[in-house]
């Protein structure tokens, strides 16, 4: 366990400094899951991550430098107003009904401001962030279908767990109990399920259980490092991203990496591209409403 923190602790402080750096060319592509087609919408000179797809199908927001963006479908960038919160990483979704946003906000700056990290809400056009969570760090990863709940990954003593807890606030649930490390929840469309990568087998996986934390599953078993299962909107499958190689449970930037779909009803997979990415590139939901496309995001040295 003291392995799998060392890696978590040192990928978390890196990712600050990568963000000031302009040594990276980022690249906003959808993907077609239906004609496999692959289509791009930004490219800049600049490290940005994590793009959201909105609920009416018309903008993505991405965060970019401590701050949110809005990108419209052809490219054009509007800063969100988000207040007093100039230190959002790369955790933040939509509510269902596309009126508001969740995000992660780190409360203190400096290498080790990650572990400050708290969950907010606010109006998705812009507003002052209400507070969520009151332990630090919290990390965002979904919200449940009904805008009641939210869940999430954070630190609590000397593990990295999985929790639930109201949008207005309140007592946090723990959904899971282990010194393996869990993370990435998203709720399925219907919320009968909730998807989650873990370290519970030795190895990086996908694995689902029910929304109280119970029927813990693992889905894939294969020689990848698995993240980031987001489910499509007709819960037919999930979209996730595979290291190439094993990188225990560390989820660095900068490697080569496969998105891939999960079918759930007949537990296939499908390898729909390989890129330059990880941390960043999908760490968020990022389906179109219409379930045939997702966005997400590549990177290259300049």
């Amino acid at each position: 366990m003291k392995k799998i923190l060392q890696n978590l602790l040192t990928l978390l402080t890196i990712l600050p400094a990568m963000a000031q750096k302009n040594d990276v060319v980022s690249t906003l592509d959808i993907f077609n899951i239906v004609t496999n087609e692959r289509s791009t919408v930004l490219t800049e000179d600049a490290h940005f991550e994590a793009p959201n797809w909105s609920s009416d199908g018309k903008f993505f927001v991405i965060n970019q430098n401590g701050s949110l963006f809005k990108i419209s479908l052809d490219g054009e960038k509007e800063r969100i107003d988000t207040g007093f919160a100039n230190r959002c990483n790369n955790d933040h979704g939509i509510s269902a009904d596309g009126k508001s946003l969740a995000f992660s906000h780190n409360l203190e700056a400096g290498d080790d401001g990650w572990s400050t990290s708290c969950i907010f809400t606010f109006p998705i056009d812009g507003g002052t962030p209400v507070k969520v969570t009151e332990s630090t760090p919290s990390f965002l990863h979904g919200w449940s279908p009904d805008g009641e709940t939210l869940v999430y990954t954070a630190k609590r003593g000397e593990h990295f767990n999985i929790y639930a807890i109201p949008v207005a606030g309140g007592k946090e649930i723990a959904l899971t109990d282990s010194a393996a490390l869990d993370d990435g929840p998203e709720y399925s469309p219907d919320g009968k399920n909730i998807y989650y990568n873990s370290m519970q087998s030795g190895k990086m996986e996908i694995w689902r259980m029910h929304p109280d934390g119970t029927n813990k599953e693992q889905l894939t078993d294969d020689g990848f490092s698995n993240w980031c299962a987001h489910p499509s909107p007709d819960g037919k499958h999930f979209v996730f991203i595979s290291y190439l190689q094993e990188q225990g449970s560390a989820h660095p930037p900068m490697k080569e990496v496969a998105l891939r779909l999960y079918e759930i009803k007949n537990k296939t997979i499908r390898t729909l591209c390989k890129l330059t990415g990880g941390q960043g590139t999908l760490n968020v939901p990022s389906w179109s409403p219409d379930g045939k496309r997702f966005t997400f995001v590549s990177y290259a040295h300049k």
